[in-house]
Formats: structure tokens, C-alpha cells, sequence
């Protein structure tokens, strides 16, 4: 026994002098409720709010529930601007299966500090219960051009829905192009997307959505159950800029026609949408471009251009039938107003 020290003496049950009148304590779970962290949680990867349209659908019965492994992609991409090697470049990656990205490319010769991203999906398209979710921060002064690899497939679901979240946020000014390929809603299919955008008063950005009406080559048309999609920007102070939204049923309800009638789709196939959102010109000039460009590319179906609110940008509809006539009139919608807004031609885009 070391020599000043007492002796320790064995005792067992409570201390005669401990208090008896604590608050009892839980104790912390050894593994936490989500080993993934907060990308797994349901406040997280679940759209804040889900239409009615989508939401009826809601089944987990006979399918793998909401969380499982392989039923939640996340991706999250932070861009800023590099000034030692004068380019964009990404900083911040993270990716969980099915949503995944290659590295970023640089390939357009008139601006070699844009950065040109392919999002992919490992799965090969959207499947029943699928919870969907990307985050895309541009920083101050970053440019950058964010594209799918392919069209998104929304598979044929028995019991459930899918959802697809988006945030964007572009900090001053930052130029940002988010073109997506179509979505191709197949027979059965059940699909919220929600993209909202926080955008700095300085910065801009394209942004496209194209819906098909299903598998055309197929014949296919208007056999989804559902389509809805929300779009929603606003200022860092939370100030409304644009706000649209998509609502697709074919058969329609007592109170909403069906799809593909007049006053939604006019019996066409496709929609598509271009939003255009900067302060670098004017929203009539800007506007008058587009229906230029349009005016001598598409002749395959209808469409109108309008100026945002607080000449803030302008938004593009068109409604067509042929999927080769659509992809060069957004080509030239977009080519257009990327020429106009950096002063430099548009590359071409290949994805095969």
C-alpha cells in the first residue's frame, strides 16, 4: 500500500450521504437511431410538404420502407471560386448511392474556368419509395453548369411514391446554369419534385424542367398517375422572387382536367419550362431574345415567354410532341441567353 493513501473500501448499494430527490436521467443510446447521420433522417431527406395529388399514393405495404438502404440518394456539391488558378472549382462533394457524380469537366475553349457536372444515378432511374435529395452551392463570383448524364426514369409503383428535392443556392454574382434532361414518367409512375432556389440579388441562373408524357416510342402516353412539381426562389432575406408549379393527372378529377386537355397540356406530349433569372439586362430584352431564338428553331407546337415580376427574369413555356424538336429549341433558348448574359457562345453538350 502506498504509504498517505487510505485503504479503499468496498461498498455496495447507495451512498448514506448521496441525495435521494435527483431527476432521473436517461441514459444515450449506444448506436445512434441513424448511423448515416443526419442525411438520414426523414426531416432531411422528406420534401417539407407533399401535395395531396402525391400524397393519397402513400403505401408502405409490399415494398421496401422509406429509408431503407439504396432508397435515399443525397448529394451534395459546394463550387467556389479558385482566384490562384482562375476557375471554379469544387470544394465540397458528398454523395450516397443512388445519386453520384464523375468529377467535374472543363471543356468549353471560350470559358475554361467553367466548371460542366454530370449528375448520374447508379439505380437507372427512379423506383417506388425513392427519396431523392440534392444541395448545389455556388459561392461568390463562381460559374458553373450542372446537368444529368440522361433522361430520369420514373418507374411503373405499386405502393408508394417517389419524391426528388433540390436546393440551390448562388451567391453574389455567381452564374449558374441547372439544365437537367427530361423526365420520363412511365405508366404507374408517382413523382413529386421540389426545387427551391436561394439566389443572391447579383447572381443568376438557368434553370430548365421537361416532363414527356411517357414512353412516346412506346406509344405511351398520360399513363402516370402523377406528376407534381414545385419551384420556388427566393432572396437570402427570404423575399419571394418566382413561384410556379405542376400539377399532372391523367383522367383528371371533377374540379381538374385531365392532362392532356386543353388548358394543360392541349393534347400534346411534352412540357418544358425555361427560367431565366438575372439583373445583368433587361427582362424585355431578354425576352424578346428568346422568342427570336424559339421563332427560328420550333415550329413543332406552341409556346409563350413572359418578364418575371420586379423585372427580376423572364420563364419560358412550350408544349410540343416531338422530343428532337424540343431538345434544339431549349438548346437554342438556353444557348441564346448564356450568350447574352457572358458574352461568349454556348458549347455543345455531348452525353453520348
Amino acid at each position: 500500500m502506498t504509504a498517505g493513501l487510505p485503504a479503499a473500501s468496498a461498498h455496495i448499494g447507495p451512498d448514506p450521504g448521496e441525495p435521494t430527490d435527483l431527476a432521473e436521467v436517461s441514459t444515450l443510446p449506444v448506436h445512434p437511431r441513424h448511423p448515416g447521420g443526419y442525411r438520414l433522417q426523414p426531416d432531411y431527406f422528406e420534401p417539407a410538404r407533399v401535395p395531396n395529388e402525391v400524397l393519397r399514393h402513400t403505401s408502405p405495404h409490399g415494398t421496401l420502407p422509406v429509408g431503407s438502404p439504396g432508397k435515399v440518394g443525397v448529394l451534395q456539391l459546394g463550387f467556389e471560386r479558385n482566384p490562384a488558378r482562375n476557375r471554379t472549382e469544387l470544394v465540397h462533394h458528398y454523395q450516397k448511392s443512388p445519386l453520384q457524380i464523375m468529377r467535374p469537366l472543363y471543356f468549353d475553349p471560350l470559358r475554361p474556368d467553367v466548371p460542366y457536372t454530370y449528375v448520374m444515378s447508379s439505380g437507372g432511374g427512379v423506383l417506388q419509395a425513392d427519396r431523392l435529395r440534392t444541395d448545389l452551392t455556388f459561392g461568390a463570383g463562381t460559374s458553373a453548369h450542372v446537368t444529368t448524364q440522361a433522361q430520369t426514369r420514373v418507374y411503373r409503383m405499386d405502393n408508394d411514391y417517389a419524391s426528388s428535392v433540390t436546393h440551390i443556392t448562388a451567391g453574389s454574382d455567381a452564374y449558374v446554369e441547372y439544365l437537367p434532361d427530361a423526365v420520363i414518367p412511365f405508366a404507374g409512375s408517382r413523382l413529386y419534385q421540389h426545387t427551391s432556389v436561394t439566389l443572391d440579388e447579383s447572381a443568376s441562373l438557368l434553370l430548365a424542367e421537361t416532363v414527356y408524357a411517357g414512353r412516346l416510342a412506346r406509344n405511351e402516353r398520360h399513363r402516370y398517375d402523377v406528376y407534381a412539381s414545385d419551384l420556388e426562389v427566393r432572396r437570402p432575406d427570404g423575399r419571394l422572387v418566382a413561384l410556379d408549379r405542376v400539377r399532372l393527372r391523367p383522367g383528371g378529377t371533377n374540379d381538374r382536367p385531365a392532362a392532356e386537355e386543353l388548358g394543360v397540356l392541349a393534347e400534346h406530349d411534352i412540357l418544358a419550362m425555361l427560367y431565366v433569372f438575372t439583373p445583368r439586362v433587361r427582362a424585355a430584352d431578354l425576352t424578346d431574345l428568346l422568342h427570336d431564338a424559339l421563332s427560328t428553331t420550333f415550329d413543332d407546337g406552341l409556346f409563350g415567354i413572359s418578364a418575371l415580376p420586379n423585372d427580376a427574369g423572364v420563364w419560358m413555356r412550350l408544349l410540343a410532341n416531338d422530343p428532337v424538336s424540343v431538345a434544339r429549341a431549349n438548346h437554342a433558348a438556353a444557348a441564346a441567353a448564356h450568350e447574352m448574359l457572358t458574352g461568349t457562345a454556348a458549347p455543345a453538350i455531348r452525353k453520348t
